[in-house]
Formats: C-alpha cells, sequence, structure tokens
C-alpha cells in the first residue's frame, strides 16, 4: 500500500553498488503498549561514541560512503568522511552534520554540490543476523533533512538481500518514526512501514530507536514502546529475507524524492547526535522459540498447563489451561512453519479473528498464516497475524481457565514457557 508518501524514496545497494528504489511507505499502525521482547544475548558491538573532542570516527568500527550522486533519491547532499561532517564532541555523542557548504567543489548530480553530510556504515567492519539493534539518537530538524538509521542484507544487490529501517524521520513531519523492511516484491513503494507520532518534535531530545530481529519476526520499538511488528505473514505471499547478516548505516540526508526539499525555512547546519549504537546477540534459549521436539507451555501465573480438553483432539476444540501432566493433550510441537502442534491438529485463533477476545482454539493445520505463533525470550506467545498474545481469560488461575488472545501487556497470565 502506497497511500501517504508523495514519491517513493530511492538508495543505492553499498556493496553491489546498484541503484536502488526504497521508499518508507505509510502504513501506520496504533500504537501498542506490548512488551513482547526476542530472546537477546550479551551485547555482540557497541560504540558509546566517548573520545575526546575532534576526534574522528573509529574505522574499526565504520567506514564512509563518499559522493554526491543522487544515492538514488535525487539527495542534493555530498557524503564526505571530513571530521566537519562526522566527528566526537567530547560529550560522549558522535556528531553527524549536513552543511549548506561546498568547500572542495565537490560535483554532484545536479552540478556544483549545495551541502555536505556524512554516511556511516559497517559493512567491512560488522555484521550480523538476528539479535537487538539500538541506538540512542538525537535527531536534526527543518524541511529536507531526512535522518535515518538503517540496516542492509550481505550477499547480494537490493532488494533480494533485504533491508531493515530501524529509524527514519522527515523535516516536514518532526513527530514522527518510521520503521521498514523492503524486499523482493515489497520495495520501493511497497515497503511494509509502521509509524508512532508523539506528542512533540522528536529533535527536541535524544530517544532509543530499537529492533528485536528474531526468525520470521521484526519489531520496531520507540523508547522501548513497540509500534510495529513484520513477519512472514505481512508480505503477501512474497518471499522473507531476513535470514542472513546484515550491516548497520547511519546518516543525514539533505533533500531527496520523499522528504522534499529545503526551503527557507531550513537553517543549517544541522545535526544528529548519537549517543550509542548497540548490538545484542540472539540466543534461541530461554523463554525463546527452543529446538523442535515436543514439550508442555506452562503459565507463569497459574503453574498450569495449555490443554486441549479431555485429550480430545475435535475440531474447533476450545483450549484450557489445567495441571501440568504428561498426556498428549499437552504434548505442544513448535513447527518450522510456525505452526504450535499437538494431537495432529494446530493451535488456531477463532476464524482467523484478530480482535481482543478472539477464543484460542484447536483446529486442523490448514496452512492458514492466522495459525503461526511464536514464543519470544519475553514469555510472550504472539500470534503473528493479530500481534496479540494468548491470555488466560479474566486471568483465571483455576484448571479449565480458557484462552483468548488479548493486546500484549505483561500481565502474567500472558507469560508461558516450554517445560
Amino acid at each position: 500500500m502506497f497511500t501517504a508518501r508523495p514519491a517513493p524514496r530511492l538508495r543505492p545497494f553499498v556493496l553491489a553498488a546498484v541503484a536502488l528504489i526504497a521508499t518508507s511507505v505509510a502504513l501506520v499502525l496504533p500504537s501498542q503498549n506490548d512488551r513482547a521482547e526476542a530472546a537477546i544475548g550479551p551485547i555482540s558491538w557497541q560504540d558509546e561514541f566517548n573520545a575526546s573532542a575532534g576526534t574522528p570516527v573509529d574505522q574499526n568500527k565504520w567506514r564512509f560512503d563518499i559522493g554526491g550522486g543522487g544515492w538514488g533519491n535525487n539527495e542534493r547532499q555530498y557524503y564526505t568522511n571530513s571530521t566537519s561532517n562526522a566527528v566526537h564532541d567530547g560529550q560522549g555523542n558522535l556528531v553527524i552534520t549536513a552543511r549548506r557548504e561546498n568547500p572542495a567543489n565537490y560535483q554532484c548530480h545536479y552540478g556544483r554540490c549545495e551541502y555536505t553530510s556524512a554516511r556511516l556504515l559497517t559493512a567491512a567492519t560488522f555484521t550480523q543476523t538476528y539479535g537487538r539493534f539500538e541506538a540512542r539518537i538525537k535527531i536534526p530538524r527543518g524541511q529536507g533533512i531526512w535522518p535515518a538509521f538503517w540496516m542492509l542484507g550481505t550477499g547480494g544487490g537490493w532488494p533480494d538481500a533485504g533491508e531493515i529501517d530501524i529509524m527514519e524521520n522527515i523535516g516536514r513531519e518532526p513527530n514522527t518514526v518510521y520503521g521498514t523492511v523492503h524486499g523482493p516484491g515489497y520495495s520501493g513503494g511497497g515497503g511494509i512501514t509502521g509509524s508512532r507520532t508523539l506528542g512533540g518534535p522528536l529533535a527536541d531530545g535524544f530517544h532509543t530507536y530499537r529492533v528485536d530481529w528474531e526468525p520470521n519476526v521484526i519489531t520496531w520499538y520507540l523508547d522501548g514502546v513497540q509500534y510495529h511488528r513484520v513477519d512472514p505473514a505481512r508480505l503477501g505471499g512474497n518471499r522473507w529475507v531476513f535470514d542472513h547478516p546484515f550491516f548497520m548505516i547511519l546518516n543525514v540526508a539533505v533533500g531527496g524524492n520523499w522528504p522534499g526539499y529545503p526551503d527557507a525555512s531550513t537553517q543549517f547546519p544541522q545535526q544528529m547526535l548519537v549517543d550509542y549504537v548497540r548490538v545484542s546477540s540472539y540466543t534461541s534459549g530461554g523463554g525463546g522459540d527452543p529446538a523442535p521436539g515436543t514439550s508442555r507451555i506452562r503459565g507463569a501465573q497459574s503453574g498450569r498447563c495449555i490443554d486441549i480438553p479431555g485429550a480430545n483432539p475435535v475440531e474447533g476444540a476450545k483450549l484450557q489451561i489445567w495441571d501440568c501432566n504428561t498426556t498428549a493433550a499437552q504434548s505442544w510441537t513448535f513447527a518450522s512453519d510456525g505452526t504450535v502442534r499437538a494431537m495432529g491438529k494446530c493451535m488456531d485463533p477463532a476464524w482467523a479473528g484478530t480482535a481482543n477476545g478472539t477464543e484460542v482454539n484447536l483446529v486442523s493445520c490448514n496452512g492458514n498464516p492466522a495459525q503461526r505463533f511464536t514464543l519470544n525470550g519475553a514469555g510472550d506467545l504472539v500470534n503473528l497475524s493479530a500481534n496479540k498474545c494468548v491470555d488466560v481469560r479474566d486471568a483465571n488461575p483455576n484448571n479449565g481457565g480458557k484462552l483468548h488472545l488479548w493486546d500484549c501487556i505483561g500481565a502474567a497470565n500472558q507469560k508461558w514457557s516450554r517445560v
């Protein structure tokens, strides 16, 4: 869906040096107080930017893209590797500065460049598959200013290798952050996008921008609050390409097809301050989806297990909690297709429902994306199509308590573990 952007924005895939077409579209999801988190391990990479004032970027961690070819988006800046555009400020920040200047007669796709800025990337120094990618950033402001913290996949051209936009903002929408994925069949204007809008400009202070990326699920957070989640069911049958290493990029663009161009209201220089970038590893242990095999699924509130009533796998059986036992009625398998199975059938939201209160039943496995669940590191058993948690109705801790879907709120009657 391409409903709220006047024109696509394009990017180059830096390793393949090919033109990109990558537009963040406005599929805006309502903000949820969803505390579900991936199975996150220890920090695997970080830059705290604690060097003294004037220190250049650490090239053991970051390298530069350089040039003014428009970057596929008709952008106006020339990216340099100068400390005029990227430098430590001595106060614990990396500062990326977009300036209205051209000190070296840089040439851009439209002629003599009007602006300079910087674009840093880890393609040559660090890549990772899955995990948590987070930065604390104070973004710049102004019409035509376009800051971003994002990732590109390795091992192929764009969009087949994938793109994960952790944070994008355009100056004319000062209160809104966008998070997007792009891949084959959902690139450019077809990117899968969510957003969150605050009550004031993001540029007024620091905010944390993050994705938790695990197999078949990517979740976006602003200041720890989830606002977007994507899984293969969201791709309209197109291929999921987020299962291989990605690298990170930080940049401030000036102008382009999506944000438009600076006008008389735009003030320069504009600075993006980055307090830190931290990456944590992914682990499939703990509460997340473990290795294949059968197990019980036990509720944190009651200590009881998800159960098929009477061990009778009748079509539409209403799942419940019951004293944990070793019968087939509680022997669940997390299958590779995302289904959760017992006694030859699948856990299923009634009639593929997505609303709060939708019953969780046992139904014949049918390939419907509505039957896909994930048990993540926070103990949330999430139905991916509904983006809601499996919840014990009325927080009933007794035998026979029925299951339904509800907004993930971190309550004990929504917490589960495999035993």
